[in-house]
């Protein structure tokens, strides 16, 4: 299993105590994910203290505030470190009336999307309560660029995203009883296009909903869609794994791991959840190997 989206430096455990407990859980690889300069700079060096962990390199939507060339360049030069895999996460945020302005998020958006094409990294996607200027900024500025929809949170529009090969990522809140849509939209993702996270420290999944979350979480999100989907949790794991070595252009882990230690997390899904019963992203990993072999 592998945790696509996380936080390590927003978590309150050291970065040792949470890849340990993330890797006797049987969490392969984890994303840690800047939101600006300082979160950036954690993310590349935690990917440098840890082999498993990688970093994302980005401004938030609600750290656009006068975004300008400088902050690109910056951007540009973190990005360029080899534990970099991905570019984020971006996107547009209208959710409280203290964001930045619109114009300052769509500038940071544009300019993010546009270092993703030009370093051929996948651009990860926050979203909150602006999923139409999200949608029509990707589709008149991205094509080409593969995309990351962290934390899906829009299942009226899963199918135009399907239709578009954006990779669609779930946190905890798709195991919450309040989420039933959601949850459709998790049962009915193309495989190929499936992958999890935790985006720790928030969004704890339901049957750890008390705790504050963390990277080895991750693998109660992944038993409750694997139920929800009517699969196995080694098979729903090594599909997650596949498509995450695929987008991000990590190794894949050796052939017969297991992506579980042990046994699945018990009550990986609520009560009131009942199980029933697309378009690849196209490689990137061969040309990135070659692209830093060369550096």
């Amino acid at each position: 299993m592998v945790d696509s989206h996380t936080h390590l430096h927003l978590c309150e455990q050291p970065n040792a105590e949470l890849v340990a407990a993330a890797d006797a859980a049987g969490v392969t690889r984890i994303l840690t994910v800047g939101i600006d300069g300082a979160s950036c700079r954690a993310a590349l060096a935690a990917a440098e203290d840890f082999p498993q962990v990688y970093a994302a390199i980005g401004r938030h939507p609600q750290a656009a505030k006068g975004f300008d060339e400088a902050d690109l360049a910056e951007l540009r030069a973190l990005a360029a470190h080899e534990r970099c895999v991905a570019i984020g996460e971006t996107g547009l945020d209208y959710y409280r009336d203290t964001v930045p302005p619109s114009a300052d998020q769509t500038r940071a958006f544009a300019a993010q999307i546009e270092l993703a094409r030009e370093t051929d990294k996948p651009l990860v996607i926050h979203t909150r309560a602006a999923e139409e200027d999200t949608l029509d900024q990707l589709a008149a500025q991205a094509q080409g660029v593969s995309v990351v929809m962290h934390c899906f949170s829009m299942p009226a529009r899963l199918e135009e995203c399907v239709r578009r090969g954006y990779a669609i990522s779930f946190a905890g809140n798709v195991t919450y009883k309040n989420a039933a849509d959601l949850a459709e939209a998790a049962r009915r993702v193309p495989e190929e296009l499936l992958l999890v996270e935790t985006d720790a420290p928030y969004l704890t999944p339901q049957p750890v909903r008390k705790e504050r979350n963390q990277p080895a979480f991750v693998v109660h999100t992944a038993a409750f869609l694997a139920e929800l989907r009517g699969v196995g949790v080694d098979e729903l794991g090594a599909a997650v794994e596949r498509n995450a070595a695929r987008v991000f252009g990590w190794a894949y882990p050796t052939e017969g791991h297991s992506p579980w230690r042990g046994a699945p997390p018990s009550g990986a899904y609520p009560e009131g959840h009942t199980p029933d019963g697309g378009v690849p992203r196209r490689a990137r990993a061969g040309r990135r190997a070659g692209r830093r072999a060369g550096r």
